[in-house]
């Protein structure tokens, strides 16, 4: 059964969930094809290439 919300101040309530807020940054690294800035494990935006092999063709403007 859950605890009276009296029974637990603020600041030991929300020092709790702390680490629930933290936000992480996306892993990025450079397209070994092109060298432009992707995040890992997708399609590069730049060349189309992921995996060593062209999944999408790229309109180049």
């Amino acid at each position: 059964m859950a605890v009276p919300a009296r029974r637990v101040s603020k600041a030991r309530r929300d020092k709790r969930r702390s680490n629930v807020w933290k936000m992480s940054a996306p892993q990025i690294e450079k397209c070994p094809k092109c060298g432009e800035y992707k995040r890992a494990h997708r399609l590069c935006a730049a060349c189309g290439y992921y995996n060593g092999r062209q999944v999408v063709v790229v309109d180049e403007d």
